[in-house]
């Protein structure tokens, strides 16, 4: 099953259960899917909804920081409700000792010398690593062993 199809399983799910919230956010999920479907005019695979998902976080990440110093505590509950919902599709995040030990093999596969190779490792990482790490953290875990 894909992941586009999972969503809609548990969007009718949470139609039927009665589950307003989980039903908005899941809504929000499909109408971001959707939209980027019609603006690009594709069908999106597993690994683009994940890079939809992904972006859908980082925007709720920086809303609930936004709300918390500004001490709205009942809209901060709310985006976290909303980043753990999006966070269940996500695949497993990867461990800091799997994600060193995959950079260090990038950094060997590329023969990367410096921080201006730092491309030719993240593409590499990029692939491997999507959705299963938080990619600004990876890159600068490759800037650090890099010497940047």
């Amino acid at each position: 099953m894909s992941l586009k199809e999972r969503i809609t399983d548990d969007m009718k799910a949470a139609m039927r259960s009665g589950e307003k919230e989980r039903l908005g956010a899941i809504r929000m999920i499909t109408s971001a899917i959707k939209q980027r479907e019609v603006d690009e005019r594709i069908t999106l695979d597993d690994a683009q909804v994940l890079s939809v998902i992904e972006k859908m976080i980082k925007q709720r990440k920086e809303s609930l920081a936004q709300f918390q110093a500004g001490n709205r505590p009942d809209l901060a509950d709310k985006e976290s409700a909303e980043i753990a919902l999006l966070q269940s599709y996500m695949p497993e995040q990867l461990s800091d000792d799997d994600l060193n030990t995959m950079i260090s093999d990038a950094i060997t596969a590329t023969g990367a010398a410096s921080i201006k190779d730092m491309g030719k490792v993240m593409g590499i990482i990029k692939g491997k690593a999507q959705g299963r790490a938080d990619m600004a953290a990876v890159g600068a875990k490759i800037k650090a062993k890099l010497g940047g």
